[in-house]
């Protein structure tokens, strides 16, 4: 085989796994060249997505052109005329973990912040709607009642906020509410809403970023990460995205003070469908969810407040 085709060979092995995207911008940072909205959070190595180096950025950039060089007149021609087909693209910037709030969501962030400063919360529940609605005391999705039989000896603070994202949390514990407080447990569960906008490496990503905020800020307390909840039919494509999320975020369990836990089978039937009673729009637990989640965490959750 002569070297040439061996490179087009490579070259279309890169293709197929989608590393052939040209930029010169850097894949160290993860984030477009001259970015001046805030920064991207730190992210424990555990579920840091593998990015290419300069050097491999160049070479990809190389066997194109080497690639390309072995094509016929026409075939050239056609890919300098449409040149976004095929060129050499550094991953973009992973919104995931770029702390933002949306501003809807700014007055319950402004109650948060006046129960993180009251400083008398013992356990931190962290989320989105989810977690939101273990405040309902009525209603479809309504969990208070369940929440006061099993957790309500302790004085909790739910941070849940409907609608809410990886890096809607980040911001929110960037600006105060991870101050004024010492939680001695956080439960939390992020990263569904995600699912419309980013891939699962990149929640897999924010989910850490979150974890490592929460122990900068409460480094005394016990964190409990659930694995994201099942939700639609059990054919729904977003099933094997949240598995997959689940799978990465796994190994962020260090042993001591994150402790992985993923309940998710508790609400699926027989079938792996999840029961209109559990949750009647197949993503926000009823009465009866609430009710299984806290059977699943109150052991766990009891053992990890008493450390």
């Amino acid at each position: 085989m002569t070297p040439r085709n061996q490179s087009s060979q490579h070259f279309v092995k890169l293709l197929a796994l989608g590393a052939i995207a040209l930029s010169v911008t850097s894949a160290v940072v993860a984030q477009p060249r001259g970015f001046r909205g805030p920064q991207p959070a730190a992210v424990p190595e555990a579920v840091v997505m593998p990015r290419p180096n300069p050097d491999e950025i160049a070479r990809t950039a190389e066997l194109l052109e080497e690639f390309k060089s072995g094509l016929n007149r026409s075939d050239r021609d056609m890919i300098d005329r449409y040149r976004g087909m095929l060129e050499v693209r550094v991953p973009p910037a992973n919104t995931a973990i770029i702390p933002n709030l949306a501003e809807f969501f700014q007055a319950k962030h402004e109650n948060n912040l006046a129960v993180a400063q009251a400083g008398d919360a013992e356990l931190l529940l962290m989320g989105d709607s989810i977690t939101d609605f273990w405040r309902n005391e009525d209603g479809a999705f309504a969990g208070k009642p369940v929440l006061d039989e099993y957790f309500g000896h302790w004085n909790i603070a739910n941070f849940g906020i409907a609608g809410d994202t990886t890096q809607g949390v980040l911001y929110r514990l960037q600006n105060g509410e991870g101050e004024g407080f010492n939680p001695r447990a956080v439960m939390l569960m992020i990263g569904t809403n995600n699912t419309r906008a980013n891939n699962a490496g990149e929640i897999a990503e924010g989910v850490g970023a979150v974890v490592l905020l929460l122990q900068q800020h409460f480094p005394e307390a016990e964190i409990l990460l659930l694995g994201i909840f099942p939700r639609g039919a059990a054919s729904d494509p977003v099933r094997t995205q949240i598995a997959e999320i689940n799978q990465i975020v796994s190994a962020l369990d260090d042993g001591d003070s994150v402790h992985y836990l993923d309940i998710g089978d508790v609400f699926l039937d027989a079938d792996g469908n999840i029961p209109s009673e559990i949750m009647s729009d197949g993503l926000h637990p009823g009465p009866a969810g609430y009710r299984r989640w806290a059977e699943a965490v109150e052991r766990p959750l009891t053992e990890l407040m008493a450390r």
